[in-house]
């Protein structure tokens, strides 16, 4: 029985960081972006698309859009560009027949990397948005 609760405890620990932690729920994907850009890139479309179907099969699931950047910049102007790439997000999300009124948003900036190496690869990996699934 304990380990039970082990099992339960340690779920609900990756639960919690699944949320601005570079990680999705269920079967959501994250996104990627380019350097100081908000647009969905080709490579991404595919993930979106994924996303874009399974929450039209699982219609009463809400999810929050989750904006995030690398380190470089200013914490006011990765703020902001965060906030870009989640409407970004919701945009291609809603164009693609999810309702509006299931996705929120939230802009990490920089302060939610999954990498804290100073390097490209580094970098691209914070450059995202992660679609987290809420209550």
């Amino acid at each position: 029985m304990s380990q039970n609760k082990a099992g339960n405890s340690n779920a609900s620990k990756n639960e919690s960081m699944n949320e601005g932690a570079g990680m999705t729920s269920a079967g959501l994907k994250p996104v990627y972006f380019d350097f100081d850009k908000s647009y969905i890139r080709d490579d991404a479309k595919a993930a979106m698309k994924a996303n874009a179907d399974w929450l039209k099969v699982n219609a009463k699931v809400k999810i929050k859009i989750a904006g995030n950047c690398d380190e470089r910049g200013t914490k006011e102007y990765n703020q902001a560009l965060g906030q870009r790439r989640s409407v970004s997000a919701k945009k291609y999300l809603v164009d693609m027949g999810v309702s509006s009124k299931r996705i929120s948003l939230i802009s990490y900036g920089k302060e939610k990397p999954i990498c804290t190496e100073h390097n490209e690869d580094c970098w691209q990996k914070n450059r995202r948005d992660d679609f987290v699934i809420t209550k």
